[in-house]
């Protein structure tokens, strides 16, 4: 079974953009009520998806050039990546149908 790899600023060039396969890039926080709804939706995805995709979360605290960068306002909050392009974003809660429906769009 494929997990969620936890990353940092330093490594999300490595991780993400030069990733050879679309990448989901979670961002969350230990105090944020709304994440803990999320993640086992994010745990499904890797499971259920993790060979044809990676997924990687980032604490939005202790990352602020990568959440600054992606203009991550709200959490928890989704960017899906493909080739070191954002192809596709969600902030907010997500149910596990609508995750798949978004991730099922751009999968091939």
């Amino acid at each position: 079974m494929t997990s969620v790899k936890s990353i940092t600023d330093a490594e999300f060039e490595t991780e993400v953009l030069k990733s050879a396969k679309p990448v989901l890039v979670y961002f969350w926080a230990a105090w944020c009520g709304p994440c803990r709804l999320v993640s086992p939706s994010v745990d499904w995805a890797a499971a259920t998806y993790g060979d044809r995709l990676n997924i990687v979360k980032m604490e939005v605290d202790t990352n602020p050039a990568t959440v600054k960068q992606y203009q991550v306002e709200g959490i928890p909050a989704l960017r899906l990546f493909e080739g070191g392009e954002e192809i596709q974003s969600h902030e907010g809660a997500i149910n596990k149908q609508k995750l798949a429906s978004l991730l099922e769009a751009h999968l091939r």
